[in-house]
């Protein structure tokens, strides 16, 4: 009876040890800071004080539509947005700025692709709103 007594005694003791080694690790596990202070987001910002076609409008094209509406377009549906003319068409009608924006009105641009980012459609907002300057 004695030595169960101490085997019981030994093995609260060692679960009271092995209870308060984890309660310690779990404790310090839930380090609290605040995010952006731990993790500081980059800087990004989107300059659409100058937008030029020949600069931002030639990118932004080329990176996401030309591959469909470049060149003779056959794929695009006959649109063409490779150039400074084909552009403007559909700037001037509101089809451009709707399909990027994929509000339901017009089809939804890229096709099958996600939507522009916020900058890209803020700069081709900025150049439509400057009167679409060939620049």
């Amino acid at each position: 009876m004695v030595a169960l007594n101490k085997f019981v005694i030994k093995n609260s003791t060692m679960k009271s040890i092995v209870f308060c080694a984890l309660l310690v690790f779990f404790i310090s596990g839930c380090y609290y800071d605040k995010a952006e202070l731990t993790y500081p987001a980059t800087a990004t910002t989107c300059d659409t004080t100058a937008v030029k076609y020949s600069v931002d409008m030639v990118s932004i094209m080329n990176t996401n539509c030309n591959s469909c509406h470049g060149g003779t377009a056959a794929a695009g549906a006959g649109i063409v947005l490779s150039t400074y003319a084909g552009l403007k068409v559909y700037g001037a009608n509101g089809q451009l700025l709707n399909s990027v924006l994929q509000n339901g009105t017009v089809s939804a641009m890229p096709k099958g692709g996600g939507k522009l980012s916020d900058c890209d459609i803020n700069k081709i907002r900025a150049w439509l709103n400057n009167g679409m300057l060939n620049n």
